[in-house]
């Protein structure tokens, strides 16, 4: 049996000291729009909010909600705000769908099964897509798509291609991004940014290395004028006149 939430319509203004009076009092204050229907100002029980989106089937749980003086309707939670320093839920939109119209939506990617590539090769399965997006009738909604991937070899992809295909889901994602692979457990090779600051700190430690060593050169020289210097002086100085004849 389907979740029912009933949802209260708020009433007065609608801005920021009216929303924090309505979590206050211990609901989320929440937008229900449509399915050809004018947006509702409404509030909802967070914690049934909360069982919803922590479900199996997660954002993507359809469900039916209940405004006073409207007939019950199928709704999904399309969109939600968390404060972030309490995880709290603050605000979420609810959508009216109609069953028999098809819907965009993300699903999350399972995969099944250890990579050969992990248990023969050593390396280490990488996932890079969590989500997918897909196009489907609200009823063909699956709670996740889940894929083998024991047959994933070092360095081999799996792509949204490789994923389940049915003629009741659609996939929106690019068929050739990368949902996983197999990468090597040994250390990358550095990026570009990595090499250039790399080269920047070389170039700024021999820069260093000159100027530190000018002083000792300029250093070094002057003993050796001053010595040369010196060795012509005496000279000069003990030279003796020429005896007159």
């Amino acid at each position: 049996m389907p979740e029912v939430v009933v949802a209260k319509p708020r009433e007065g203004k609608f801005n920021k000291n009216a929303a924090r009076r309505v979590r206050v009092a211990g609901k989320i204050p929440a937008v229900l729009y449509g399915s050809g229907h004018a947006p509702i100002a409404v509030e909802v029980d967070p914690k049934q909010i909360s069982r919803i989106l922590f479900s199996e089937t997660g954002h993507n749980t359809i469900f039916d909600v209940e405004v006073a003086g409207q007939p019950a309707a199928k709704a999904m939670i399309v969109d939600w705000q968390r404060e972030p320093i309490k995880d709290q839920l603050i605000h979420i939109d609810l959508k009216r769908i109609a069953l028999d119209k098809a819907l965009h939506v993300k699903v999350r990617v399972k995969l099944l099964g250890i990579p050969v590539g992990v248990k023969a090769s050593g390396g280490i399965l990488d996932q890079v897509l969590r989500e997918v997006e897909i196009e489907c009738l609200p009823a063909d909604i699956p709670a996740n798509i889940a894929v083998d991937v024991s047959n994933l070899e070092l360095f081999a992809s799996l792509r949204v291609s490789d994923l389940p295909h049915s003629d009741a889901i659609k996939y929106l994602s690019a068929e050739d991004a990368t949902v996983a692979h197999v990468v090597s457990i040994r250390e990358e090779a550095p990026t570009a940014a990595e090499v250039e600051a790399a080269a920047a700190a070389e170039a700024a430690a021999a820069a260093a290395a000159v100027t530190a060593a000018e002083p000792e050169v300029a250093k070094k020289g002057k003993p050796e004028a001053e010595a040369a210097a010196g060795a012509k002086k005496p000279e000069t100085a003990t030279k003796k006149p020429e005896a007159k004849k």
